[in-house]
């Protein structure tokens, strides 16, 4: 903040100079992808960037710049077009590194596969009619099963439209490694309004966690770090 007081940064390299930010401090940052809106760098740009700095500016170019008033590159690097991730890339990398992303919703790059599969948006789910049967799916967010429930498991699912609630009393042992493996899930059930409260009952769920690969062109599964709401389906999957 100090070094940016006098004039904003205008490349990575002002940054590294100007703030005594170190290239390895820079690389943490730069894998957030902060640099685009302020800079319109983006994230692999700005990865190669860094990777010409070195540990510290070298002193001649120090007073070079602080004598002409403006950033002086030690080198130049050749214009380099870099292939860019694409946006379900980008929103991978996102979660990676930062557990929430600016961008998209990853479920909504899956819409409409998700659509041809009968699959409604949690927001359609919530506000469904008494008694409907549908099916809806979401990254999940929260489980639990409080100790007064009486053996009922809550779960919050979360897609691009917002969160639906499900509960169900007696799936879980039948399902435990689709509740407690589960990044993402389908939840076949039916609707249950009790006022301003409502849940969909599940019948069946499924494990769709394998549907997220869908989001980039890479090997691996896409997992949701944790950190985002109740921690007890993460910690319960070491015991299954």
């Amino acid at each position: 903040m100090a070094a940016r007081a006098d004039h904003p940064f205008d490349s990575i390299d002002d940054i590294w100079r100007r703030a005594s930010v170190s290239a390895a401090s820079l690389v943490d940052l730069a894998e957030a992808d902060p640099f685009l809106p302020s800079l319109d760098v983006q994230r692999r740009d700005a990865l190669w960037a860094i990777k010409a700095l070195r540990d510290e500016p070298l002193p001649l170019f120090v007073a070079a710049a602080e004598r002409e008033m403006k950033t002086i590159a030690e080198q130049q690097e050749p214009d380099v077009k870099l292939r860019q991730m694409t946006d379900g890339h980008d929103v991978i990398q996102d979660y990676s590194h930062t557990g929430l992303t600016r961008r998209e919703h990853p479920i909504a790059f899956l819409r409409k596969d998700l659509a041809a599969r009968s699959i409604v948006t949690c927001g359609e789910a919530m506000s469904a009619r008494d008694g409907r049967w549908l099916m809806t799916a979401g990254l999940v967010l929260v489980c639990q099963m409080p100790g007064s429930a009486k053996g009922v498991m809550f779960l919050t699912i979360e897609d691009e439209t917002g969160p639906a609630n499900v509960a169900w009393p007696k799936l879980f042992e039948g399902r435990r490694r689709v509740v407690l493996g589960s990044s993402m899930m389908a939840i076949n059930g039916r609707i249950q309004r009790e006022g301003e409260v409502v849940h969909l009952i599940a019948q069946q769920l499924f494990d769709l966690s394998g549907d997220l690969s869908a989001l980039a062109d890479r090997d691996g599964e896409f997992k949701l770090p944790t950190g985002r709401g109740d921690e007890a389906c993460h910690t319960a999957r070491s015991h299954v």
